[in-house]
């Protein structure tokens, strides 16, 4: 099964493909869409679809995971996000994909054992889950990435059953999340 993540955001919206054959996950391609600081906002969102559109119909992934909206303090930011994913959750429709939406606390859990761990501390698991010689260039794309492997654990393995941790796991997961830590 072929995951596409995508993490929205208007300067940069990160992607990344993972594959799960069995137990096993693998790196497919990840990157980001940037888009100019200046370029007005409808054109910014028309160059995230075509990009998003592109990559969808180049890969033929199964399913798209996308990060759900959540609570923020900015009132602006959030809407500007929510534009965002509603362009991707556009091109995934008319790309004929299933969506999967999930919390941002929910893919930190499933891939570092903790709900509020940084992004440096996603980049490194990420990183060790997909047993990649470097860590993905870009946050974003490691972001991506951990919605893609949070998909594929909640998955298991496309039959559509949720995966339960047992408690070795749990503590296994906390322990490499405390390793992991930035100072």
């Amino acid at each position: 099964m072929l995951v596409l993540g995508i993490d929205p955001g208007t300067a940069v919206t990160g992607y990344g493909l993972v594959r799960q054959q069995g137990t096993r996950l693998s790196l497919v391609g990840c990157g980001a869409v940037r888009t100019a600081a200046r370029e007005p906002g409808p054109h910014k969102l028309r160059r995230i679809y075509a990009a998003l559109v592109e990559l969808m119909a180049r890969s033929r992934p199964a399913c798209v995971a996308v990060e759900s909206l959540f609570f923020a303090r900015n009132v602006r930011s959030a809407l500007t996000l929510g534009q965002v994913r509603g362009v991707a959750l556009l091109a995934a429709v008319e790309q004929g994909l299933t969506i999967f939406e999930y919390a941002p606390r929910e893919v930190k859990a499933a891939v570092t054992g903790y709900g509020s761990a940084e992004k440096e501390q996603v980049r490194r698991m990420v990183t060790r889950l997909l047993r990649l010689p470097d860590p993905p260039d870009s946050l974003d794309a490691a972001d991506a990435l951990a919605l893609a492997i949070c998909h594929c654990h909640v998955a298991g393995g496309g039959a559509g059953r949720r995966l339960l941790a047992s408690r070795r796991a749990v503590r296994a997961g906390r322990a490499a999340w405390r390793a992991l830590k930035v100072p």
